[in-house]
């Protein structure tokens, strides 16, 4: 149902020190009053505004605006009109969290107008979970052109919130996330603790969005970005003397220029997540909201999915992507190798009959196609060929074996950063995709961005990313990005666009200091907020020693928690990343990774606490089954959890992968106790978590 009605704004008579203008002060409320947007403009004719939540200030007076390389967009404004208007909608995702969202704001169009006759729009919506606000620039003969040089929109903070944030790195997010008051907020041990290859932090008090805080009486609040497009990505300056923010742009390759745009265009959203407490965080639909409907008209096709792969090995030592480097180094990991090519043949055939046989819908294979000799570190602008693969990789008799038993391969498409290269071979490789019956890709930016030397976080490469997403959906294929910019909803536009890494995902653990227990108690605060992760977890060896006894690296979970963030980290694409073997030696643990959905209809944030635990339950898409996922961080916790999530009424059989006695992440990761009992709405469990634990379980009706 939609519902457009025109109501009146409230006036701010207060009188205010940082505004004159007090004929355009407007306060936008949100349709239950819970969040308030004030604007208005100072006697030089600069904007601000002001947000408070449930009557207490989130954001307090901060500047709006623009520096462009020809003209100010900051000051010397005066008020042209200031329409209003409510909006009313209930809309169903293609996949998700739940089975319908209600977009429900209440909206003002703030319209100015500068001396040399310049318009620009701030577009505010007020949502009772936070709010949202971008710049529109309308057709107009005073202002054609628009290159931006600085974004001047500012989040001034009321005091000194804890703060889990990760650096304002143009070119990777795959970082650890930082826990600490916003005054002590500095990137310099990230250069040396934790640096990658490709990163390139260049402001040491730059930080990267969403950014996730809790205030001292515990009201959260996170900054984020919805709807990214033809725009430099949102990062943050931070000043941490005066507990501010302000927007940084990510510049294109001319470092001068963040965004170069022709009117008409608008910015992205500007969005702020308002809760009194974590779960109202995990549970905001706003920036999904803030995004544009579904631009695909037959979505029958787009299934999500869960999958197994040629992917660990590699990571683990025991196999190449490159067929020429058997006894090479493998670039990415710096691991010497001693295996085999693992994209070949006979190997493949093995993932697929395990795949067949435990019922999962497709197998990635990585390593397939040639280029891989020349992948990491050479910056060569042509490396790989999407359709031409190894001579040991039999794509005809590979095709005709998994589509006998009824498994997809999910082809991977990595560009090691030569993305003009890619674009010019996207048709005909997702031509040859839909040839071989392959109705999904993995898309990977490992590397710099050549030839152009643009920044994975720029305008242009967030340009490519979305024509990926358009093209791919032109030929029925699902898209799963690495290496990309961070979402920002566009999931609810291009539902083809499964889920991305854009993050320090599994693989991390294999090969390096690893991701710490509380890192997943983290990622669906920050993050997983704009958009699902493709985390990769599974994983049932957790110790490197075991393919390597001179590897001391450890997965920083135990493998009840590794089930659980099936249900904790949500994602409509799930892999089951460990090797098929280990699996295969635990039937009973693995059962719950067959079971568990990655579909669902309703959704339940039972506790949280941002770094320090979650547990959630989910209703499966068109069933009345529920699973509920609980993990903490490197601290053993007990909880106990009233299933009032469960229909009245019905009995359900819970099996319940809990911690075994003597779980430990890193001392005793192993043990996994399964118990099975009955339960109805309103009966009570008992949950013990182990250090760098969790607990899994399936709830199937009777």
């Amino acid at each position: 149902m939609k519902k457009y009605i025109s109501f009146f704004l409230l006036f701010i008579v207060t009188p205010l020190s940082i505004l004159s203008a007090q004929k355009t002060l407007r306060t936008l409320l949100s349709p239950g009053k819970q969040t308030a947007v004030t604007v208005g403009l100072n006697k030089t004719g600069e904007p601000f505004y002001k947000i408070t939540y449930q009557g207490k200030i989130a954001v307090d007076w901060s500047r709006l605006g623009f520096l462009t390389k020809n003209f100010d967009l900051r000051d010397g404004f005066t008020l042209q009109s200031a329409k209003t208007a409510t909006h009313d909608e209930t809309w169903k995702p293609v996949w998700g969290e739940v089975a319908q969202i209600r977009d429900h704001y209440n909206e003002l169009e703030y319209a100015l107008r500068d001396e040399a006759g310049r318009r620009m729009i701030i577009r505010f919506r007020a949502y009772d979970e936070g709010a949202g606000f971008r710049y529109e620039f309308p057709q107009q003969d005073a202002m054609k052109n628009v290159s931006i040089t600085d974004e001047l929109t500012e989040f001034q903070m009321t005091a000194d919130h804890t703060a889990w944030w990760i650096p304002g790195d143009y070119d990777s997010n795959e970082h650890v996330y930082t826990t600490c008051p916003i005054s002590q907020i500095d990137n310099e041990r990230y250069n040396r603790e934790y640096a990658i290859a490709t990163q390139h932090i260049v402001k040491m008090k730059n930080v990267q969005t969403p950014i996730t805080m809790k205030t001292a009486s515990g009201m959260h609040l996170s900054i984020a970005e919805a709807a990214l497009a033809d725009f430099g990505a949102l990062h943050l300056e931070s000043d941490v003397k005066n507990l501010k923010f302000k927007a940084f742009l990510i510049p294109s390759a001319d470092s001068t220029v963040k965004s170069i745009n022709s009117a008409p265009f608008h910015a992205p959203w500007r969005a702020v997540l308002l809760s009194k407490d974590a779960a109202g965080i995990l549970e905001s639909k706003l920036i999904l909201n803030l995004n544009e409907p579904c631009k695909i008209e037959d979505v029958s096709w787009i299934k999500p999915q869960k999958y197994v792969g040629v992917w660990w090995e590699m990571h683990v030592g025991l196999a190449t992507w490159d067929m020429e480097a058997t006894q090479d180094m493998m670039a990415a990991t710096g691991r010497e190798v001693k295996g085999r090519h693992g994209a070949n043949t006979g190997n493949v055939k093995r993932y697929i009959d395990f795949a067949a046989k435990y019922g999962f819908d497709g197998v990635l294979v990585e390593g397939w196609n040639v280029g891989w000799k020349d992948w990491f570190g050479k910056w060569k602008d042509e490396v790989f060929d999407f359709a031409k693969p190894y001579p040991d990789f039999d794509i005809e008799e590979l095709s005709r074996y998994a589509r006998e038993k009824g498994v997809r391969i999910i082809a991977h498409h990595e560009t090691s950063g030569a993305v003009t290269s890619y674009e010019r071979q996207m048709d005909a490789a997702y031509a040859f995709m839909n040839k071989y019956g392959q109705n999904s890709v993995k898309t990977g930016y490992v590397g710099k961005i050549i030839p152009r030397g643009e920044w994975h976080d720029g305008q242009w490469m967030n340009n490519h990313y979305l024509r990926v997403a358009e093209r791919t959906a032109k030929n029925r294929i699902m898209v799963d990005m690495h290496e990309p910019v961070r979402p920002s909803g566009w999931h609810r536009t291009w539902p083809n666009w499964l889920a991305s890494e854009a993050a320090r995902g599994q693989e991390f653990n294999a090969w390096s200091s690893g991701n710490p227990p509380e890192h997943e108690c983290i990622l669906p605060f920050t993050r997983i907020l704009g958009g699902p992760m493709d985390y990769t977890p599974g994983i049932f060896e957790t110790r490197m020693s075991a393919y390597d006894p001179k590897k001391t690296e450890v997965v920083h979970t135990t493998v009840a928690k590794q089930l659980a963030l099936y249900v904790t980290l949500y994602s409509p694409l799930q892999m089951a990343a460990d090797l098929p073997e280990n699996y295969e030696k635990r039937p009973d643990v693995f059962q719950f990774i067959r079971d568990v959905p990655v579909d669902w209809d309703d959704t339940r944030v039972l506790n949280a606490a941002v770094g320090d635990h979650i547990t959630i339950a989910r209703r499966q898409k068109g069933a009345q089954n529920w699973f509920l996922g609980s993990i903490t961080d490197e601290n053993a916790r007990n909880f106990t959890v009233k299933l009032d999530f469960l229909p009245a009424g019905k009995t359900y059989e819970a099996t319940i992968y809990a911690d075994g006695p003597g779980a430990h992440w890193k001392d005793n990761p192993y043990p996994v106790s399964i118990s099975k009992r009955t339960v109805r709405k309103g009966d009570v469990l008992d949950l013990q978590l182990a250090a760098g634990g969790g607990c899994a379980i399936a709830f199937m009706l009777k």
